[in-house]
């Protein structure tokens, strides 16, 4: 639909248009399913009391919290990829009738369907931390939609403090691998890099799933 609708598109373009075959309404379902699977992963026991079976029949809690996110990494990459490709190809099919088709060797395309692929795991991740964190449905929902799609919107990239904050958010990543162009360097504005936003696709489930690991192994279910 974006790239439907993508006017500009219509007289040609030499470069790839992210934003086309990676639009925000498309990773916002994204964030959206894959954290909320990926909390059910664990919140679903805890509500229905299951927890407590699984604790019994495996007593080392950390392992089955890591032997959840093993699964549910490995299950979204899948989604995330088929997905991510999808997309691609099926904007560049629409584009190419305007001349506005690049193929995925492009500089910057590649990078950009990586980065839209791996957001599903990162998030189904980052859900299902929560998901132990907080041990209740709607708390973890609230928190990981605040966190993961209001949260980034309340800072700007004017400031330094802010920008920040910004950077290390999971979709301001997200926004800065997608993105193909360099930042002008007469902006006032601070701009994430692509090696930062790299690492923070990988701290926010990484750090998120070892506190779960930390956590269940010390409190009561």
């Amino acid at each position: 639909m974006a790239s439907l609708a993508d006017k500009a598109a219509r007289s040609g373009s030499a470069g790839f248009l992210p934003y086309d075959a990676y639009p925000a309404a498309g990773y916002w379902t994204l964030i959206l399913g894959a954290t909320s699977m990926g909390a059910l992963t664990v919140v679903s026991e805890y509500s229905s009391g299951l927890i407590r079976t699984t604790t019994v029949a495996v007593p080392a809690r950390g392992s089955v919290v890591l032997a959840k996110a093993a699964v549910a990494a490995a299950l979204w990459t899948a989604v995330g990829t088929a997905a991510s490709t999808g997309s691609f190809l099926v904007s560049q099919a629409i584009l190419d009738g305007h001349h506005a088709g690049v193929p995925i060797t492009h500089p910057g395309a590649f990078r950009a369907l990586a980065a839209s692929a791996l957001l599903a795991p990162v998030c189904a991740l980052v859900g299902l931390g929560l998901g132990v964190l907080l041990r209740h449905a709607a708390g973890t929902m609230i928190t990981s939609v605040f966190t993961l799609l209001m949260l980034p919107t309340m800072f700007s990239e004017s400031n330094r403090w802010s920008a920040d904050i910004k950077h290390a958010l999971v979709s301001a990543a997200r926004n800065r691998l997608v993105q193909t162009w360099e930042p002008d360097p007469g902006s006032l504005g601070y701009t994430a890099t692509v090696p930062g936003s790299w690492i923070v696709y990988a701290h926010w489930p990484l750090v998120t799933v070892s506190l779960a690991v930390l956590v269940v192994r010390r409190r009561d279910v």
